[in-house]
């Protein structure tokens, strides 16, 4: 008989030993619910959830277990864990002899038997019968002669399930307590074992079994203070977060220090990689500039935001790719907790260009030989017949700056050039080129018409940026990389020439040619190579800075999400601050270094006539060097009417269509006669003394919407000329008293 049964008990090990699986084996099946980005080294960037049907984290090494847990869980629920063979005989016996005289118990399943049924799949729920639990007996002591203590500890925390959908330590540490096992303490650790046996318990119950374990542990090391104060409290507030997260399945829990590090990229990565659960997915983004942008645009906003600025500027977005590679380095997509709309990916979202596009016409006019760096453009009112009326595009400041050449229009940021250039190039032409730049344009370059210039149609940050990156890559386009294993496979396509794309680089990169306009010291000069660009859209939307240097492109976009205008911020109070202390942070260790001038290219020293312009060394396409620049006789003529004094500026029926890239405190229209206005006569505007004509005929006039009539008046109140013009647009903002 004996030999009998001790033949049974080999059976039933034989056939354990078949059905339960290995360490191993178990480790590998385990699948988290979420996929995890990775940055480039590796690190978790964000978890998003996939698996709904449970809530479960990465497999957690029990050495990653805090000694606080570890021995919670063995106190609260195996005692003799380390000293029995998988199944405690002692408390089996103490067990049965309680049942007997039905006297309440701790029970005898161990944390081996546990385990065992954790990793059956045939089990079945509830109450087991004696068969089933003779059948886990048996494999609990196989399990605990094929694997080390370690092991089954380190499944049983993994596999155990938790609170509602909460299964294994992982997610339950990072839900409840927003940190990982290795820093649970004591207080933690004995509610997280609490919750194994009665895990969805109400409030009062969960209490009273964690204080039960608090005061086991506290035996071992006697203290002054009683482990359980505000206890109850304490386990109401922490269970309470376990409902939240439960009622969201989007997004699994994240350790604090990463929270929302890169949400938007990882919505980005699953469009096009559809990671399933599990799945740990390397992406190109470096973590720690991901960090220092997202904290760069942050610090910004709330200086543009503070009680002595008070800019209404809510939203941001930044983005960096590696020249070379096209691998996006960092992706912001918002301001976070200061944004007004923290889920929209502003570096997908679409905005109008403002001034951004003025590079790529000038580089498009350079290859067409339309222009040279020297050429000369009038910066002058300017009528265009449009279906609406009369287009006239007016500068950052507000004034014209008579003839300038190309390098300082661009440098400058002059509308007024800018749209002349576009003249030549035609809206048609320059729509298909920036078409193949990858901006999303919807519509062909007739329905922008001039404003496609000054930047009239809507881009994203990410394909803008790209289209800069374009440039530093000597103009050949190619497409981003966000993911490691999906590095881009096509060439480039070429869109402009190395030379233009040299030229117009070199001009981005000359301070000097942003002074008329940007001053001397302004954030955009860097003590390394650097190209940029800034641009502001129609009534303070839409802030940029986009440029680049020898090895990275960088763009930065700040704004309301929702569409509302800022307050009197510019190209260089707004996102060029965010660019510059990126740049910086890629270069604080490494250089960057100007382009080497391609063949093609001729360097020559120029003189302009007049002194229009100092003389200067400037780069040519090879065969348009010139040495000696001067206006035609026809171009610096003025208009006379009669021999009389007349309006000049602005013409009748005017629209002006303001640029809001500019200070409030230098906007100015300029009222200008065709010849000196006899001596006396004053403007009047709108039936009001607006001032003296002075002996230059000139007079700056502050904006405002609305129609307006012009009169110039002579000294005996008979009214010489007259004009009716419109401002539509930005104006600055008045600040009341109250």
């Amino acid at each position: 008989m004996k030999r009998a049964a001790l033949a049974l008990v080999g059976c039933m090990l034989a056939s354990s030993a078949n059905a339960l699986p290995t360490f191993e084996e178990v480790r590998s099946g385990w699948r988290s619910s979420d996929w995890v980005l990775l940055a480039r080294d590796g690190e978790p960037l964000q978890r998003t959830r996939v698996d709904t049907t449970g809530r479960r984290g990465d497999w957690v090494a029990l050495q990653d277990v805090s000694p606080a847990l570890r021995e919670a869980i063995v106190v609260s629920e195996d005692r003799r864990f380390y000293e029995h063979s998988g199944v405690d005989w002692r408390g089996a016996a103490a067990a049965a002899w309680a049942n007997l005289w039905n006297t309440r118990t701790r029970g005898a399943s161990t944390v081996t038997m546990q385990l065992t049924g954790l990793i059956d799949e045939d089990r079945r729920p509830g109450r087991r019968s004696i068969g089933e639990k003779a059948t886990q007996t048996v494999g609990a002591l196989w399990l605990d002669h094929a694997w080390r203590k370690d092991q089954i500890l380190e499944a049983y925390l993994n596999l155990v399930p938790f609170r509602g959908e909460i299964v294994g330590l992982s997610a339950l540490s990072q839900t409840l307590f927003g940190k990982l096992p290795s820093g649970l303490n004591e207080r933690e650790a004995a509610l997280t074992a609490a919750l194994v046996r009665a895990p969805n318990a109400n409030y009062a119950k969960v209490s009273a079994r964690a204080c039960g374990i608090l005061r086991d542990m506290d035996r071992a090391r006697p203290s002054a203070t009683d482990p359980c104060a505000n206890l109850d409290s304490y386990v109401q507030l922490t269970l309470t977060r376990t409902a939240s997260a439960s009622a969201s399945t989007s997004t699994s829990p994240r350790s604090s220090d990463d929270d929302a590090l890169a949400p938007h990229f990882a919505r980005r990565v699953a469009s096009e990689v559809h990671p399933a659960a599990g799945a740990r997915v390397q992406s190109t983004i470096d973590a720690p500039l991901q960090r220092f942008a997202r904290d760069s645009l942050a610090r910004t906003l709330l200086e543009l935001n503070s009680r002595a600025h008070q800019r209404n500027v809510h939203d941001g977005a930044a983005i960096v790719i590696d020249n070379r590679s096209g691998e996006i380095l960092a992706w912001v997509g918002s301001a976070g907790g200061l944004s007004n709309a923290p889920e929209v990916d502003a570096v997908i979202a679409l905005r109008q260009a403002g001034s951004t596009l003025k590079p790529f016409l000038y580089a498009q006019a350079i290859d067409e030989k339309r222009l040279t760096p020297a050429s000369l453009l009038d910066d002058a009112p300017l009528d265009l017949a449009t279906g609406g009326g009369l287009y006239i595009p007016q500068n950052y400041d507000h004034d014209f700056k008579g003839w300038v050449s190309m390098r300082t229009a661009l440098g400058s940021s002059l509308n007024v050039p800018a749209v002349r250039t576009l003249v030549m190039v035609t809206p048609h032409r320059f729509a298909k080129t920036l078409v193949s730049l990858g901006l999303p344009l919807t519509q062909a370059g007739d329905y922008y018409g001039f404003s496609l210039a000054l930047g009239s149609a809507d881009v994203t940050l990410a394909t803008l940026t790209n289209a800069y990156r374009t440039l530093a890559n000597g103009g050949l386009t190619g497409p981003m990389s966000d993911v490691l294993a999906h590095a881009p496979t096509t060439p480039g396509t070429r869109v402009f020439s190395p030379q233009a794309s040299f030229i117009v680089t070199n001009i981005l990169a000359d301070n000097n040619a942003r002074t008329r306009t940007f001053g001397f010291d302004s954030v955009l000069a860097t003590r390394f190579f650097s190209a940029v660009k800034t641009g502001t859209s129609k009534d303070m939307r839409d802030n940029w800075a986009l440029g680049y240097t020898s090895r990275y492109t960088v763009g930065v976009w700040v704004g309301n999400a929702d569409g509302a205008p800022m307050w009197d911020v510019s190209g260089v109070t707004g996102a060029a601050p965010v660019w510059a202390a990126l740049v910086n942070y890629l270069h604080r260790r490494t250089p960057s270094r100007p382009p080497v001038a391609p063949p093609g290219v001729v360097r020559t020293k120029i003189v302009y006539q007049n002194d229009i312009e100092p003389a200067r060394d400037d780069w040519f396409l090879s065969g348009t060097q010139m040495s000696r620049i001067a206006l035609s006789a026809n171009a610096q003529g003025a208009a006379v009417r009669n021999g009389t004094a007349r309006i000049a500026s602005p013409t009748d029926g005017t629209i002006f269509a303001l640029d809001p890239d500019i200070p409030a405190a230098r906007q100015r229209v300029w009222f200008e006669s065709a010849q000196s206005a006899p001596a006396g006569s004053v403007w009047r505007l709108d039936g009001k003394l607006a001032g003296p004509s002075t002996s230059m005929s000139r007079m700056a006039w502050l904006p405002w919407p609305g129609h307006h009539t012009l009169e110039l008046v002579d000294r005996q109140g008979v009214v010489v000329d007259s004009v009716k013009f419109e401002v539509r647009g930005a104006f600055a903002k008045i600040k009341t008293k109250g």
